[in-house]
């Protein structure tokens, strides 16, 4: 059942991030709410040692996961790096990828290292995406709102946000796809 949902809203978020297509109704909203409660769910019995990851929904915990990186004081990849991450994704394909990691390597240690951690896991979640129906591509669009977070907040969809949102789910999908080398 789980994986309908999943899939669902991950065709939500390609449609609207890759073609700015947004599908009007009730179902979805509700899925979003109701993820966003079990992360905070989640997140509650975590704070108070409960272990509860075994028996959490995949996508509870990447909600969860999404919900950690929004609410962190600035996000885990530097605002002062986005435009440069961002012209580096309309280079050719192998300049992407080394244009991409040499900016990596402009973020702080400790940072960097869960950069690397995170990344290296989204990738080993890609490799089975003849399973989970999750691959780097579908990882990025739903990761890359979060971690490159912008101050302007929820603006309505324009030529230049979806542009924006192409760009942000490219620089993750490079991340996971080059995570061995970050």
């Amino acid at each position: 059942m789980w994986d309908q949902r999943l899939v669902r809203l991950a065709l939500l978020q390609q449609l609207r991030a890759v073609y700015g297509i947004k599908v009007k109704g009730s179902r979805g909203q509700c899925d979003r709410r109701r993820h966003e409660t079990a992360a905070t769910e989640i997140k509650s019995k975590l704070d108070h040692g409960e272990a509860c990851l075994s028996s959490a929904l995949p996508c509870d915990v990447a909600g969860l996961l999404k919900q950690f990186f929004r609410e962190l004081p600035e996000p885990v990849l530097p605002a002062d790096l986005h435009e440069a991450l961002f012209k580096a994704q309309q280079l050719g394909a192998e300049e992407k990828n080394q244009a991409t990691l040499l900016l990596s390597c402009l973020v702080a240690n400790p940072t960097a290292d869960i950069l690397r951690y995170f990344f290296n896991f989204l990738k080993n979640v890609s490799l089975r995406a003849s399973e989970n129906k999750m691959d780097s591509s579908n990882l990025a669009v739903i990761f890359a709102p979060n971690l490159l977070q912008t101050s302007e907040g929820h603006e309505k969809m324009s030529a230049n946000t979806e542009k924006k949102l192409r760009l942000q789910a490219a620089v993750v999908q490079t991340l996971i796809d080059c995570a061995s080398d970050i």
